[in-house]
């Protein structure tokens, strides 16, 4: 098994044929410079091509109206100006006469890739299609979107499979309104859109695209809006808003099918969405959702509108479905205050739904607005910066051919056990060589525990690794030791790693792992030991937890304080100790190293006490070349103990590390003032009228896909 790539170049077929500024960026070209891009960069060729297919009406019928439906297919006959009188009809909207014949490819070709992961053909996969889907209605075509491409393949899964839960995130910045509309009171699908809004002042200016939409009758709590209220958002934002909502919600959830709607006008450079993350960023974002749903993630592109960024942000994001290291993001890794306000809203609405969401230890507070009560604009709020680089600055935030540079070899093992060793994937290389006997013993010399031949072989072998590792050569490894020497093998390989060139090296310890007595607090070394009876924070540098026993426990740890703080500190290297009595069952220490990827690069490095490795080496593994973990079973709410740890300490450390803060500071609240010239919103089922259409205020963008 492998990723699936869907495609038909017949897709590029349909374009605009008369003059319209605003939906002239909704081009062929997109998918142009998507898929060769994809070529350049040898990745198309990695993937296993998927055949396209048109939709049949029956399919299209899942989700849109057979009037709709026949009113598409009759474009096909239309001349010009019929077409362009059709379109004036629709919000955003242009018809072609391959409208129709594009539009069933999109749908067939979401379709095909579906099939192929459910029936398990391929792990994954990614369908690049247009047009996109997202706005799309039952009955109404709208911005750029004809027949709605990711709603229809939920109804597919459902219908065809049996699947009861499916998530969708919609990373598109424009509101997938199409989407909300369809599911918006049915509990089977879990929707997740983050979207520029502006208090609505932004395009589709809906009120249901704000926070406060959480869906309707049984679907309550199953509409995730996540509303950002100024541009300029990055990294830090988009990574938050995963780690503090979506992700709790969705290992509470629980999904057996992951659809991505991959609008890439989120990224930076795009004259749409004006936000600041680059192609980086979304494979980080696809590695997070690749631990759900036993790591079936189907992608499907929607917007994206700057070419280089669309293209650039499309490879990463099949890099990560592939299984390759994700690469570090650059810059500084703290959310800007509106984005926290977003964040911290969405949680006060959904916490009445979701136990997951009761665990946070942020308190409800509106946002404030971003316009006076005169309508004027407001300063942007602390760490948003508006996306208006230059050409030259905008093409050195997007070329980092270093990035995308993957090890010689993906992950090595250093482990004595013949058992073991041939229980593991065969893609896995197990190691023989050693540091030279004399080197292995002066780094071993001052511990005692290290004396003994087999302790000292062990060191030889986990110092070469982990040399092979920050040289680039490796991507991960594991390797294993006896209990006694565990915490000494872990202070040789901290001191190794940092006189070998390692910056920043974040070291998780879990059980009873001592910490280094001579461990400097000189922000070198960020130390966190998981499995110690009392929550604390010695230091910003040195923290410990107690181990919980839930999974929602476990999962609060890891999505609260272990991620923030891995992408707060930004390591070179990340050393997972499974020390004795860790008390992680194979799934835990799987999703454990999985997500740890991906602060560091891919450079991961877990020691084992030997006990344990029978146990754990192959899931490690597994995990390590790009697998799902394994599903952590039901989800069990965090005890009152845990919930009482975790904010101590998030509470502690929030002010050095800005990834863990979940609400913005209290400020003023300000009253939100109307924008001038909004009408009342479209009809959902209804095309509207050009006339009835509410005009974007001067100085905002147009509705886009």
């Amino acid at each position: 098994m492998g990723t699936a790539l869907v495609y038909h170049e017949d897709m590029m077929v349909t374009r605009l044929l008369w003059d319209d500024p605003e939906c002239q960026i909704e081009c062929p070209e997109r998918l142009a410079a998507a898929l060769g891009h994809l070529r350049q960069c040898g990745l198309e060729q990695r993937c296993l091509r998927v055949a396209a297919r048109e939709a049949s009406e029956a399919e299209l019928g899942l989700v849109h109206s057979p009037d709709y439906v026949a009113l598409v297919q009759r474009t096909q006959a239309l001349d010009e100006s019929e077409l362009q009188a059709l379109s004036r009809q629709y919000d955003a909207v242009y018809f072609h006469p391959s409208t129709f014949h594009c539009a069933r490819l999109a749908v067939g070709a979401v379709l095909q890739l579906v099939d192929a992961v459910l029936t398990g053909t391929v792990h994954n996969g990614l369908a690049l299609v247009r047009p996109p889907g997202h706005h799309s209605q039952r009955a109404a075509a709208n911005g750029f979107c004809i027949f709605n491409n990711v709603a229809i393949a939920a109804e597919h899964a459902k219908q065809s499979y049996g699947l009861h839960r499916i998530l969708i995130v919609d990373w598109d910045v424009h509101h997938g309104q199409g989407i909300q509309y369809i599911f918006e009171d049915d509990p089977s699908v879990l929707y997740f859109s983050w979207h520029r809004y502006e208090h609505r002042r932004f395009w589709p200016f809906l009120p249901e695209s704000d926070a406060d939409a959480v869906g309707q009758g049984q679907g309550r709590g199953f509409n995730v809006n996540l509303p950002w209220n100024q541009v300029g958002m990055g990294n830090a934002d988009y990574l938050a808003a995963f780690l503090h909502v979506l992700l709790p919600l969705a290992f509470e959830f629980d999904p057996e099918l992951v659809l991505v709607s991959a609008g890439f006008d989120s990224a930076i450079g795009d004259p749409e969405g004006q936000m600041r993350a680059t192609p980086e960023c979304f494979a980080h974002l696809t590695r997070l959702l690749q631990v759900l749903a036993g790591g079936r993630v189907c992608a499907v592109l929607e917007g994206g509108y700057h070419l280089q960024s669309l293209a650039q942000s499309v490879c990463m994001t099949v890099r990560s479905l592939l299984g390759d290291p994700v690469p570090p993001l650059l810059g500084s890794m703290v959310p800007c205050q509106s984005a926290l306000e977003s964040i911290q809203s969405v949680c006060a609405a959904h916490a009445p739904h979701w136990k997951s969401l009761q665990q946070q230890d942020a308190a409800p507070m509106r946002s404030c607005s971003t316009r006076s009560p005169e309508g004027r604009i407001l300063p942007l709020l602390p760490g948003c910066l508006p996306c208006e680089e230059e050409p030259a600055t905008l093409a050195s935030l997007l070329d980092h051919p270093d990035l995308c540079l993957t090890p010689p070899v993906r992950t090595i093992v250093a482990l004595s056990s013949p058992d073991v060793i041939l229980a593991l994937p065969p893609e896995v290389s197990c190691l023989e060589e050693s540091t030279p006997p004399g080197e292995t013993e002066a780094w071993a010399r001052p511990h005692e525990s290290l004396a003994q031949d087999k302790a000292l072989a062990a060191l030889g072998r986990h110092l070469y690794l982990l040399d092979g590792i920050l040289d680039g050569q490796v991507g991960s490894g594991i390797a294993a030791t006896s209990a006694p020497a565990i915490a000494a093998t872990l202070e040789v390989a901290i001191r190794r790693g940092l006189a070998h060139g390692a910056h920043r090296l974040f070291c998780v310890a879990l059980g009873q792992v001592d910490q280094p007595l001579d461990l400097a607090d000189d922000g070198r070394v960020l130390w966190l030991n998981i499995g110690v009876k009392e929550a604390a924070a010695l230091s910003m540098f040195h923290v410990s937890m107690p181990l919980s026993g839930t999974t929602g426990g476990f999962l609060s740890c890891t999505l609260g304080l272990v991620l923030p703080l891995a992408y707060s500190f930004q390591p070179d290297l990340t050393l997972v100790v499974l020390g004795p009595s860790h008390g992680l069952q194979a799934p835990e220490a799987a999703l454990l190293a999985a997500v740890l990827q991906g602060p560091a690069g891919g450079r991961v490095l877990a020691l084992l006490e030997e006990e344990s490795t029978s146990q754990l080496a192959g899931t490690l593994a597994r995990v390590m070349l790009g697998e799902a973990p394994p599903s952590l079973g039901p989800f069990v709410e965090a005890s009152a103990e845990d919930v009482q740890a975790l904010t101590h300490v998030r509470r502690r450390l929030g002010q050095r590390w800005k990834m863990l803060q979940v609400a913005g500071e209290a400020r003023e609240e300000r009253p939100v003032a109307e924008p001038e010239g909004r009408g009342v919103p479209a009809p959902v089922e209804a095309p509207a009228t050009a006339a009835s259409l509410p005009s974007p205020p001067p100085g905002l963008a147009s509705p886009m896909a």
